[in-house]
């Protein structure tokens, strides 16, 4: 299939199921923790998962292919960015499978109505304002620090869009660890289980893997940690698996 592709914009394999991405390098690209997060994420045969701020689309697309899912909607407030997405859902042939909505992540409840999807997926901006020197190009600094949505706006809309026993799913950094633990409780989406990802195994964890429960009871796994390079430049087997080469 031919697909249209605009000024320096790149068509990317993903290693599953024969799929592509499209993405624009000098805008922002997909990057090892949304991987990570497709890899943690359980959908099952007959749900509806609900990506929040999807970018180009990669989370729903590797679900589509990781899993057994039904449906994948993916929300995205800008809309090149959701325009590339849609693009893609069309070159990998996944118009019944996928949804790329354009809109806004503070409102997402009204868009799709409370208690809407088994399955919500998140790999949200990791700084605040105050963090750090915020990117001059706008569509990396949305995505990178929390210009049009907060973590407390992510997790009250998720816990609004969820089934009773739905399943959240986010990738974040460990050093905002407290607060993301302190909002899921507060909006009744239980830690159920956390991993923590170390770039190399003795070195600090730079990524964490959160899985929480709409009306779960408290009690929290913290499983084995996942370790990306066993050596400079080279995977850990587990690494392998996860992107599927």
């Amino acid at each position: 299939m031919t697909i249209k592709l605009n000024q320096n914009e790149r068509l990317d394999e993903l290693h599953r199921n024969g799929y592509y991405i499209i993405q624009n390098p000098g805008k922002f690209c997909f990057g090892m923790d949304a991987v990570l997060l497709s890899g943690y994420t359980k959908v099952k045969q007959g749900e509806k998962a609900l990506d929040l701020g999807t970018g180009t689309g990669i989370i729903p697309i590797l679900l589509e292919a990781k899993t057994q899912g039904k449906h994948f909607t993916g929300l995205e407030i800008q809309e090149e960015s959701a325009d590339m997405a849609r693009r893609s859902v069309s070159y990998n042939h996944l118009e019944d499978k996928i949804n790329i909505v354009t809109g806004d992540i503070k409102g997402a409840s009204e868009l799709f109505g409370a208690a809407s999807f088994d399955v919500i997926t998140t790999n949200p901006p990791y700084m605040t304002n105050s963090h750090g020197l915020i990117n001059p190009e706008q569509p990396k600094a949305i995505a990178r620090h929390e210009i049009f949505c907060s973590l407390e706006d992510i997790i009250r809309e998720s816990a609004r869009i969820l089934k009773v026993n739905g399943r959240f799913y986010m990738v974040h950094r460990p050093f905002r660890l407290a607060e993301i633990m302190t909002t899921l409780v507060q909006y009744k989406l239980e830690p159920k289980r956390m991993k923590l990802v170390y770039p190399f195994i003795d070195k600090e964890p730079n990524m964490v893997l959160i899985e929480a429960l709409k009306g779960g009871k408290s009690r929290i796994t913290v499983e084995k940690p996942l370790i990306v390079y066993k050596e400079q430049g080279k995977y850990t087997d587990e690494i392998y698996d996860i992107y599927g080469y």
